[in-house]
């Protein structure tokens, strides 16, 4: 393994130092990652597309049609820390939007820091973000990528150039930013308790006077009394004449059907509203437009680097699922908002001066809802609730001696045991992980149940399942076995909230994903291909002429690099 490693780390060194010279130097490298965003949709819904955006990346862009992840937990944090380290979760560690620590004996948010507060007091009390129950898991205000064990192609970048690319993330989430900013770079992202976009004193003392400025203007309350209204006329959709489900989301005084009212500043919802559609985009590209000229960005002869992560279709998703009238028009002010970031910036750099990455951290399923309307039977939602009561797991308790709750929690994709009750009882904790597991294959709608002790073990199934699982494992942060359910099995409870859909399986609509270069004076091309987005740092490092991050298991794509 360890000459694997030596020798791939040669050949990226080599790739870059003859590549450098050979690829114009961009001014700007900019990383565009839309949340959820399933391989398929830009061209299922390209009716409804106009030029300039979508259009311009898979015309003029290297469309790569068959890029997949190739872990199992496919959530927020895990793909874009995997964007942006070139790596798997079980090295750069973020395993999952939220873990439980053993040490510390609580939940653990993927980029807590307590040693690194908001500057906006009060910006991470977020009780309205009901469709977001990671945020109100972590009690810790503070937000930093510390967590985040392996290096960047940000971080790579500022070293190479000896800390004079300016680096900047910008997202709705706040894990969207950090993780992309890497350790160097600076992050903001938006407060839904505020309505501003903020960060944390790992970045800086105070904010600059153009973020202070920015957040005076209020932009977020200027939706105030509107909605969101379809773009074109309804007839023009795929799914024009499906406005109305009732297995969709009906998020307070958000509604099923168009116009969704944002309501007014005073709605405890409002915010949160504006982020479960379209105008959590538009805000992140005002922003980020502000960004680029406030610091400068692509001005000078060091490359800078500025990472954008849009929310909006991931939030859609969850409420509406991807085969909806809310997606398709999502995806379509989508493409309009790319249209606008790409003119913006071939106005003040120059698209020939700026090489373009998107690309996205996940895909999405379809819900179960609309398989059943397609004659797919056996699409359900799983119960994880009551796992602990079921009469195989109440039976083996029973085996073992135990009287208390053996199930402790679920947190995607982890299931926990009681390990005090297991030490209390003198049992042997691997024997009862593997019984557990076993277990848990025999409900109806679990695909795969593996323990940890196994995973730590030589002696695994050598398949494409196991090692997406094994490429999910991190020793300090993983639970004691991993659930996969059947394809279109789901949880839907996100913290008492009903949702259509949620990701994060290891199963294709969910691995899916696009991921298109363009800009720079690349030449259009279609490539089918089976590439993964770990290939996406790498090749942003050889083209540049970087050392790759410090885990990075992808390779450059040599259509970007002009082999």
């Amino acid at each position: 393994m360890r000459k694997w490693i030596s020798r791939f780390v040669l050949i990226v060194l080599a790739v870059a130092v003859n590549l450098a010279s050979a690829n114009p130097q961009p001014k700007l490298v900019l990383q565009i990652t839309v949340d959820a965003l399933r391989g398929d949709l830009p061209q299922r819904f390209s009716s409804v597309l106009g030029d300039g955006g979508f259009r311009y990346l898979m015309e003029q862009g290297i469309d790569y049609s068959a890029a997949h992840y190739q872990h199992a937990n496919t959530e927020t944090i895990v793909g874009h820390a995997s964007l942006a380290t070139g790596t798997v979760p079980a090295a750069h560690g973020m395993v999952a939007n939220v873990w439980f620590d053993r040490e510390l004996d609580r939940l653990v948010y993927n980029i807590e820091d307590p040693d690194y507060h908001l500057l906006t007091v009060g910006a991470d009390v977020d009780d309205k973000t009901e469709i977001d129950p990671t945020q109100r898991a972590a009690r810790v205000d503070g937000r930093s990528p510390n967590n985040i064990l392996s290096s960047t192609f940000s971080d790579e970048l500022a070293i190479h150039f000896a800390g004079r690319s300016k680096i900047f993330a910008v997202s709705v989430k706040d894990r969207g930013a950090v993780s992309l900013a890497g350790h160097a770079g600076k992050a903001f992202w938006f407060s839904k308790a505020g309505g501003e976009f903020v960060t944390s004193d790992y970045y800086y003392q105070q904010y600059p006077d153009w973020v202070n400025e920015w957040n005076a203007r209020k932009p977020a309350a200027a939706y105030a009394g509107k909605s969101w209204s379809l773009m074109h006329p309804q007839a023009k959709y795929l799914y024009g004449d499906a406005d109305d489900r009732d297995y969709e989301t009906d998020f307070p005084g958000f509604g099923r059907t168009f116009p969704h009212a944002y309501g007014n500043t005073d709605d405890k919802y409002f915010t949160t509203k504006l982020t479960l559609s379209p105008a959590g985009d538009e805000l992140t590209l005002d922003f980020a437009k502000t960004l680029l000229t406030s610091e400068q960005l692509g001005q000078d002869d060091v490359p800078d680097f500025l990472a954008i992560s849009f929310s909006s279709t991931d939030y859609v998703g969850h409420l509406f699922g991807a085969s909806s009238l809310e997606t398709e028009d999502n995806i379509a002010r989508l493409d309009r908002t790319l249209a606008d970031l790409f003119s913006f910036i071939d106005k003040e750099v120059g698209l020939e001066n700026t090489l373009i990455v998107l690309s996205a951290d996940h895909g999405q399923p379809e819900v179960p809802g609309y398989l059943h309307e397609m004659g797919i039977d056996n699409a359900h939602y799983f119960d994880t609730a009551a796992l602990d009561k079921t009469p195989a797991i109440m039976a083996l308790k029973k085996q073992f001696g135990l009287g208390e709750e053996l199930i402790e929690a679920f947190y995607q994709p982890y299931l926990y045991l009681n390990h005090d009750l297991i030490r209390a009882r003198g049992l042997d904790q691997a024997q009862v992980e593997q019984a557990v597991a076993a277990e848990l294959l025999k409900f109806d709608g679990v695909a795969y149940a593996v323990s940890s002790t196994a995973l730590r073990t030589d002696n695994l199934p050598d398949t494409l399942m196991m090692r997406s699982i094994l490429r999910n494992f991190h020793p300090k942060r993983s639970g004691d076995i991993y659930l996969v359910f059947e394809p279109n099995v789901f949880i839907n409870d996100f913290d008492g909230l009903t949702v259509a859909a949620t990701h994060g399986s290891p199963w294709r609509y969910d691995t899916f994903v696009p991921l298109i270069f363009a800009g720079s004076g690349l030449s259009a091309a279609t490539v089918s291909r089976a590439v993964t987005p770990y290939d996406i740092a790498p090749t942003l490092a050889a083209y540049l002429g970087v050392k790759p991050p410090s885990g990075a298991i992808g390779m450059p794509l040599p259509e970007v690099l002009g082999e």
